[in-house]
């Protein structure tokens, strides 16, 4: 029997990989504290020896998911999670859960400026999603990339 994509996200989830190589912080929720979080991800990348396409996409995936939750919930702060899981990298941004819904990426017209944030993702992403936080307040909105090595 194989596995549903579910099960497998809740067995990585679950602590396989190294948990050694997990890094939780928290921010202030506003737009400032964005580029705190992009340099956060690259540099916990970087000394876990990630190449720099995963820096790159982690940078943005991080850099979209939390502008989503300063723009789109009335939280104080937030909290990003980066979990090495061996071959998957997971982003993780939790919000306080004052927020309006579940994140689905929008359809922006040619000349709008925003709505392209969830797709960008999506495209970046072995998978994306959003559970209900653990405390039951709150909403994470995870993002899985493939967890490419710098060559020794």
């Amino acid at each position: 029997m194989v596995p549903s994509p579910d099960a497998l996200r809740r067995e990585r989830r679950d602590g396989v990989g190294d948990p050694g190589r997990r890094d939780v912080f928290r921010l202030p929720a506003l737009s400032a504290s964005v580029a705190d979080a992009r340099g956060r991800i690259r540099a916990r990348l970087r000394e876990w020896g990630a190449g720099a396409e995963l820096r790159d996409d982690a940078s943005l995936v991080v850099t979209e998911l939390f502008t989503n939750a300063v723009r789109h919930t009335d939280s104080e702060k937030i909290t990003c999670v980066l979990h090495d899981c061996g071959s998957v990298v997971r982003v993780e941004v939790t919000d306080q859960g004052r927020g309006t819904g579940v994140p689905a990426p929008g359809v922006a017209g040619a000349d709008e400026e925003g709505g392209r944030g969830l797709l960008l993702v999506s495209v970046l992403s072995l998978a994306w999603g959003s559970d209900p936080a653990e405390d039951g307040a709150g909403r994470v909105v995870w993002a899985e990339l493939a967890a490419h090595r710098a060559p020794h």
